[in-house]
């Protein structure tokens, strides 16, 4: 599953000169093309220069073969389903586990969404200080304080943004999209990993694919009917709930649980990807191949101050590590991606730039799904790519137990902050997109 070691993951991917009629097209797709339309860019695509028939391969870095031990031990040893892509940014060299498959990224997506924002105010189309009102509709469940806003309060566009990215707020994000449109936030992806990513949607919209599983009637929910559905506790609850708000017989509903009916939307590939397209993107964001060297900075800051999956990857990484990250949680789904770097110190003289991109699929408890993640921050730990080559210089976490409704409990606990101010200081532990026991 090791990448070509000498090869940069960058040069797999189209020529930024063929990104605008790419992007085109997958605007075109957007607008009503057929599903397979969004395929085609992935003809754009490259695999690492093959190497010449005879030649031996070159060998892969030292700490891609201890990573990639590490995590072999830790899928053996009954971890949930993960995959992992990881690129060190001062030499280019990469590994990939289970990579190139494609995984449901959840709230990650709203990275690409901040870049859509961050592109508009760089156009001069609006300003970080923009208020935009708050309407009934742009209500959606999950972590944040926007949806507890009253009806016409007035959001500024950087308060929005770093709602989204702190606390993984859906409303602010749909509240975002709805601003600079869909299609834009599509062609940032199409335009960074030509057939990287799936399309990208509304949390909104998530939910009434997801509930569309067990009645086409889905379509007509609301912003406060989420609310009501998230505030279900069980199966029957929940589906006696979607067939009073949508008009319809409870019997009319598709005899499948709600559980079968998310994974039968993930299967339609929506706000999915391979994590080495995302670690694309995010090098490209990080290299300021996407912003302007203002909002490249200011996007990183946010990501830093990200308060959701603290028992992640970075529970994992060694102490003083800074990671700036999006997290994604929904149903038997979670990711962590970000970057890692090591400030340079008088025994490691060069900074260390890392990008990590991981989820998990398969398990309901966020817990354990937060488990396997910080086993991946300890697994790079331990590979000594983040202290040049020495991996016993640099103290490693180990793989603590604790347990699985610590998550849920604190996930509660999410105070409302100023909506002109800052975000307030949040629990320790915060999930987004939909709780990990919930639908």
């Amino acid at each position: 599953m090791l990448l070509h070691p000498t090869t940069r993951p960058s040069s797999t991917f189209a020529s930024r000169a063929l990104r605008p009629a790419i992007a085109a097209l997958a605007c075109a797709a957007l607008q009503g093309l057929p599903p397979a339309a969004l395929a085609q860019p992935q003809a754009a695509l490259a695999s690492p220069s093959p190497v010449a028939a005879g030649a031996t391969p070159p060998r892969p870095a030292a700490w891609a073969r201890a990573l990639q031990r590490e995590l072999e031990r830790a899928a053996a040893g009954g971890a949930t389903p993960f995959g992992v892509y990881v690129r060190d940014l001062n030499t280019g060299e990469a590994m990939s586990f289970h990579a190139d498959e494609r995984w449901y990224l959840a709230s990650s997506v709203k990275v690409p969404v901040a870049i859509a924002v961050l592109r508009g105010v760089e156009r001069g189309a609006f300003t970080l200080d923009t208020p935009l009102t708050l309407r009934e509709a742009d209500y959606v469940d999950g972590a944040g304080p926007a949806k507890r806003q009253p009806v016409g309060t007035a959001l500024t566009v950087r308060w929005l943004l770093e709602q989204m990215i702190i606390y993984s707020d859906n409303t602010a994000s749909d509240m975002l999209i709805g601003l600079v449109g869909q299609p834009a936030v599509n062609a940032v992806a199409q335009e960074a990993v030509p057939g990287g990513l799936e399309r990208i949607t509304t949390l909104a919209d998530v939910r009434r694919h997801a509930y569309g599983q067990l009645t086409p009637e889905a379509v007509h929910l609301s912003g406060t009917d989420f609310l009501t559905l998230k505030a279900q506790r069980s199966d029957r609850e929940v589906k006696e709930t979607l067939a009073r708000l949508v008009r319809v017989p409870v019997a009319s509903l598709a005899p499948i649980g709600v559980g079968d009916a998310f994974e039968a939307y993930y299967a339609t590939g929506l706000n999915s990807g391979r994590l080495d397209a995302y670690g694309e993107l995010l090098a490209q964001l990080v290299e300021g191949r996407l912003l302007n060297p203002t909002h490249t900075r200011y996007l990183l800051g946010v990501m830093e101050r990200v308060k959701t999956g603290p028992q992640r990857i970075k529970a994992g990484l060694p102490s003083g590590t800074r990671f700036a990250h999006k997290t994604g949680t929904q149903r038997a789904r979670t990711c962590d991606s970000g970057l890692v770097t090591v400030t340079p110190t008088a025994q490691q003289p060069r900074d260390a730039r890392v990008i990590v991109v991981a989820c998990t699929r398969g398990e309901l408890s966020t817990a354990r799904s937060d488990r396997t993640l910080r086993q991946v921050g300890i697994a790079l730990c331990q590979s000594g790519l983040l202290s040049h080559g020495k991996p016993h210089e640099t103290p490693c976490q180990a793989v603590p137990a604790y347990p699985a409704s610590a998550h849920q409990r604190a996930a509660d606990a999410l105070p409302t902050p100023a909506v002109t101010g800052r975000p307030a200081p949040g629990p320790a532990a915060v999930d987004d997109d939909l709780r990990g026991d919930e639908p």
